[in-house]
């Protein structure tokens, strides 16, 4: 049988480091519970530091993302209440125009409302150009100077890049295509455009539409009127492009259909001997050039060209509405996008302070139970001490 020998002064110096051991735990502790967190130093928790060190860099991301998001929804709320105003100046521009159709209108009545119409067109125009609260144009594209719009001698240029941002997993643009939505208007019915030519201003029509989309040529056409001594009137309709007679000596009847080639239209009024109706291919045209279009028909001095470019007008003007309108919905859906990644951000970043918290925050209330704990077990380490530094053969010898 082995007896071990152990040494008082062995059993002081471990009694010794027990009571630092337990010193130094309850100092820990304490700067725990004074500070909140759990990890004080990399020492103490090398793998919980490096976790929540990990997820403090990437909430300082997803922070600066939404900062980002906050300013680009800000941006489109203003460019989607930007196109909102404009849909009221078209609405009040359409009015005037309804307004100057009628037949009991003067030549100087027109010219009032042309000049009210104008004030709409301008006013339009600084809608155009409007800027967010940084000065950066709504509706620059990808990129344009300070007014992406210049309004040279009557003319419109956009003067920004055509095109727009695309939405990410945590952006949405900041603005929208201008060209798209001032600069992109079908002129016509967007397949085809009647006009009156020359000084032709007894016949009008509407603004048409296509019957046989597969008969639909894209040639140039022209409508000659003919009147005879009786009064009786008559059309030829020739395809100047390739030079043929596609109609001829047809009896003309006002409010009756011309119908040819896929086209159809409708003219109205008492035509004189060689007035001529043009029909073109739908080109595109700018919001503010259809506009100072309608002006200008408006204020025609003469009835019958007034009447016919009111209704030509009217049907651009609803094509610039619906221009306006379709940039107001995309706004509208960009929207709605920025408050799910939104969402997604903040749910995401809560994740990750919580990810955070449980590697270096500490329980209030569990670290006060430690410290009970370890200050119980101190004292008796003390205790153990005081006992051992008594022990001594002296006091065993009578």
């Amino acid at each position: 049988m082995t007896i071990e020998r152990i040494s008082t002064p062995n059993l002081r110096e471990t009694s010794i480091q027990l009571l630092a051991d337990r010193q130094a735990q309850i100092a820990r502790l304490q700067q725990q519970m004074s500070t909140g967190k759990k990890i004080n130093s990399l020492s103490d928790d090398p793998l919980g530091a490096a976790q929540a060190e990990r997820a403090t860099t990437r909430m300082a991301r997803l922070d600066a993302q939404q900062r980002a998001l906050e300013s680009q929804t800000t941006s489109m709320t203003s460019a989607e209440s930007t196109l909102g105003d404009a849909m009221t100046a078209l609405q009040s521009f359409r009015t005037l125009l309804v307004q100057a159709g009628g037949g009991s209108i003067t030549p100087t009545d027109r010219k009032s409302i042309a000049t009210q119409m104008a004030a709409l067109r301008d006013q339009l125009l600084s809608y155009a150009n409007a800027t967010n609260s940084d000065g950066i144009p709504l509706f620059g594209g990808l990129g344009s100077a300070s007014r992406p719009f210049s309004d040279v001698a009557g003319n419109v240029i956009y003067q920004g890049m055509t095109g727009q941002a695309s939405a990410t997993d945590t952006s949405v643009p900041g603005g929208l295509d201008g060209f798209a939505t001032w600069m992109d208007v079908p002129t016509g019915n967007g397949v085809f455009q009647v006009a009156q030519t020359g000084t032709s201003t007894g016949v009008r029509t509407d603004t048409g539409k296509v019957i046989d989309p597969g008969a639909v040529t894209g040639h140039n056409y022209e409508v000659r009127f003919a009147v005879a001594g009786d009064g009786s009137a008559t059309y030829d309709i020739v395809d100047t492009t390739s030079g043929s007679a596609v109609v001829s000596g047809a009896a003309y009847k006002s409010g009756q259909t011309m119908s040819f080639d896929g086209l159809s239209f409708t003219p109205v009024g008492t035509p004189t001997n060689g007035d001529k109706l043009s029909v073109t291919p739908s080109t595109r045209a700018s919001v503010f050039s259809v506009l100072d279009q309608a002006i200008a028909g408006v204020a025609s001095a003469d009835n019958g060209k007034a009447g016919h470019n009111v209704s030509l007008g009217l049907a651009q003007v609803d094509a610039s509405m619906d221009a306006i309108s379709a940039a107001r919905s995309q706004a509208g859906q960009l929207l709605n996008r920025a408050d799910t990644i939104g969402s997604r951000l903040t749910t995401t970043s809560d994740q990750l302070d919580k990810v955070r918290a449980n590697a270096e925050e500490v329980d209030p209330a569990k670290v006060l139970s430690d410290i009970s704990s370890q200050n119980t077990l101190y004292s008796a380490a003390l205790g153990t001490y005081a006992q051992i530094q008594k022990l001594s053969l002296f006091n065993y010898l009578g």
